[in-house]
């Protein structure tokens, strides 16, 4: 009831003026791009007023961007800066935890719990599964709304290939490794996983990691006996599907349609009403399969069910 009726002012504050949302980590392009739809005008109902920069000087894709990304939130969209956390929070209705580093998501989490805004966590949601289920619990004990997804899920591929009567399925994309994060899936295999599981959906029990040269194959079983699959390509690669029905098996085109826009709108939709577009349940459960892929590969490819 306190969420609901929490949510229910929120809302009526959100009909009135355009959401203040605020911005943690500007390592990634994902800060900039989802400001451009949002203070651009593209998307509306939402801007982007102020950053925390953040960063991990161990990480070269954040080390090497985080201030030219930070540069360009400030001179062109004139986003206002602070030293932390908490100091964001008082100034916005809304968090993105944009930060590239899965490391990082617990601690800032917290911190934004701690304040009780909603929150969208970019990928990867942590860099384990035991982190993962702590920010779930954390947010569920402050009855903090939060979602985190790969922008895929709204391609052109789903769009084509979803629906009911999926028997079986296989995704494909780049999945290199980043290596500080200990599932190496989440940092960037993510979204052709998250693919797979927006196809299937939930009941995976047991996954099969073989490791290539220039590839790894993940093959999951569903409860309900299905099997799907993942191509985890290095160091990158095109994105697609194929789905298996009664009557035949269909496949994402060849330059499937992507982009940031309909994530963001997710997002907007999912700030005004508290409802998340992916329930907690299915991303857990997406770490769940990373961490027995994980697992599966320590042990030389042995299938290991989730935990």
């Amino acid at each position: 009831m306190l969420l609901l009726s929490s949510f229910l002012v929120f809302a009526l504050a959100a009909a009135a003026a355009d959401l203040r949302l605020g911005i943690v980590g500007t390592d990634t392009s994902h800060a900039t791009e989802f400001t451009k739809l949002l203070n651009g005008g593209v998307v509306q109902g939402a801007r982007v007023v102020a950053a925390y920069k953040g960063g991990s000087p161990d990480v070269e894709s954040s080390r090497t961007r985080v201030d030219r990304f930070a540069q360009e939130l400030q001179q062109k969209w004139s986003v206002e800066f602070v030293p932390d956390i908490p100091s964001l929070c008082a100034k916005v209705d809304a968090i993105l935890i944009e930060s590239v580093d899965g490391r990082t998501h617990l601690a800032q989490a917290r911190a934004v719990i701690a304040a009780k805004r909603p929150m969208f966590i970019d990928k990867p949601l942590a860099s384990t599964l035991d982190d993962a289920r702590e920010i779930a619990r954390l947010a569920k004990a402050a009855g903090v709304p939060w979602f985190s997804s790969s922008s895929l899920r709204w391609s052109e591929i789903t769009e084509k290939l979803g629906g009911p009567g999926i028997l079986g399925a296989t995704a494909w994309g780049p999945g290199p490794f980043e290596e500080h994060h200990q599932l190496e899936l989440s940092w960037y295999a993510i979204h052709p996983i998250e693919l797979l599981f927006t196809l299937m959906g939930t009941g995976c029990e047991e996954v099969t990691r073989v490791a290539g040269a220039d590839a790894d194959e993940i093959t999951c079983r569903w409860r309900d006996g299905r099997v799907g699959s993942v191509r985890a390509l290095r160091p990158y690669g095109p994105y697609g599907a194929v789905v298996f029905r009664k009557d035949g098996a269909v496949m994402s085109p060849s330059k499937p349609r992507t982009g940031y826009e309909p994530l963001v709108r997710e997002i907007i939709e999912f700030f005004k009403t508290g409802h998340p577009p992916v329930s907690n349940e299915e991303t857990l459960e997406i770490f769940a399969f990373m961490d027995a892929a994980q697992r599966s590969k320590e042990a030389g490819g042995k299938p290991m069910r989730l935990r």
